[in-house]
């Protein structure tokens, strides 16, 4: 039996999911001829509208979706954002109360390489404000260039030319006069802009190293509840245990978290506080906190030098004690970096210093598409209609006026 060549490759793509079954035809209920996982180099054989036959690296070959693939460049962003995450400080844990899909950019249209389990946690290492969108995919087979139409033919001239067109008759002389309307006296007035939808989406890495963007309602900070409850309804940004409290035979950590009440244009948290846990009262109190801030993360925890009080020869002994770091704008508009060490079960200021935010997590490469188009684009169009909407109603009002039939109603009588 002569072997069966094998189709020749146009083009090739790599997985998204993790995992993708490849069918056997375009249609969804085809059987499953195999199954890849994220990050496999398939080769396209064959393109039918948005659907791809592709050959999997086992040799099977079968039909998907063009959005489940990625191009080798979006690989090579995924691999870089992983290599760069890699390297970002935790900025607390974070859990999930339902199966939570991680996306490779920022956008539900993006393909979901992974998906992190109920209850399953992973670090939270930064989160992004952006307006409601979908990212721009290039395609990963350039679409055919479109025939050339062929040239239309020179009409046939007459043998004896037409005769000139006389001039054109001119306006009135109080043409400017008739054209107005009392629509036109009174200037319509101006709508206010629409605000832009925004999503808040975060930068996770998890348990297994890899890393992507979530939405950031769907992810729960995983600090202990008798701490979450003092958030007020603020949202928790980042939350790191200072040192532990022993209490007989329980061993209770010191936390700070970073907290903000809102959506905020450029900084990331608004307040930041220290709880210790109470000997006497057993249970978690306020041991320092501050408000009405701007801050940036990442928040860092490390030792810090603390210079205690002065002895006899006036000299102050420097120790370092466990601590933290945060990085506030002042009224200025320059930025800071404050220290605080954790003395027991109080709280000082360590010191300040000059503060470097790091480089932007996500920097969208092409435009982004808004899911609904934009204001401006949506009004042009309203308005334009309804311009000459009314002139065509202010038209039949004259047109009436001057003496036309006026339409009467007609009733149907019932029958056939």
């Amino acid at each position: 039996m002569p072997r069966r060549e094998r189709a020749p490759a146009i083009g090739e793509a790599y997985v998204g999911p993790a995992a993708l079954k490849l069918r056997s035809d375009i249609p969804l209920q085809s059987k499953a001829v195999a199954t890849v996982r994220h990050g496999d180099r398939l080769e396209i054989l064959q393109r039918r509208r948005r659907f791809l036959r592709v050959r999997a690296p086992g040799g099977a070959e079968g039909w998907t979706e063009e959005n489940q693939l990625m191009s080798s460049a979006e690989m090579a962003d995924l691999k870089d954002l992983s290599q760069r995450a890699a390297k970002m400080p935790s900025q607390g844990q974070g859990t999930t109360l339902a199966a939570l899909n991680v996306h490779t950019q920022p956008a539900a249209n993006s393909p979901s390489f992974l998906q992190v389990k109920e209850g399953e946690k992973f670090d939270v290492l930064a989160d992004i404000v952006i307006p409601h969108m979908s990212v721009a995919r290039q395609p990963l087979i350039p679409p055919p260039e479109k025939k050339q139409p062929a040239p239309k033919k020179p009409a046939k001239q007459s043998k004896i030319p037409l005769p000139p067109l006389p001039p054109p008759p001119g306006p009135p002389a109080n043409w400017l006069d008739l054209s107005k309307t009392d629509l036109d006296e009174q200037p319509a007035p101006e709508e206010p802009p629409k605000p832009v939808a925004t999503e808040r989406w975060s930068l996770i890495r998890a348990a297994g190293g890899q890393s992507g963007w979530v939405l950031t309602r769907r992810v729960s900070m995983a600090i202990p509840d008798e701490v979450a409850q003092y958030a007020e309804g603020h949202r928790i940004v980042s939350y790191f245990p200072l040192g532990y409290v022993q209490d007989e035979d329980l061993k209770k950590p010191v936390w700070l978290w970073t907290t903000s009440a809102g959506v905020h244009d450029g900084y990331d948290f608004d307040s930041f506080r220290v709880f210790i846990w109470s000997l006497k009262r057993h249970r978690y109190e306020t041991a320092y906190i501050e408000r009405n801030l701007q801050g940036y993360l990442p928040v860092l925890v490390h030792d810090v030098d603390y210079a205690g009080a002065p002895n006899r020869r006036g000299q102050a002994a420097t120790v370092k004690y466990p601590g933290f770091s945060i990085c506030t704008q002042k009224a200025d508009g320059t930025l800071h970096r404050r220290e605080f060490a954790l003395l027991g079960n109080v709280v000082r200021g360590a010191g300040e210093g000059p503060c470097e935010l790091p480089a932007p997590v996500w920097v969208a490469k092409a435009a982004p598409v808004p899911n609904g188009a934009a204001p401006a684009e949506v009004a042009a169009p309203a308005q334009a209609f309804g311009s000459l909407l009314e002139r065509l109603k202010n038209r039949f009002k004259r047109f009436w006026k001057k003496g036309a039939p006026q339409p009467t109603a007609q009733h149907s009588s019932g029958g056939g």
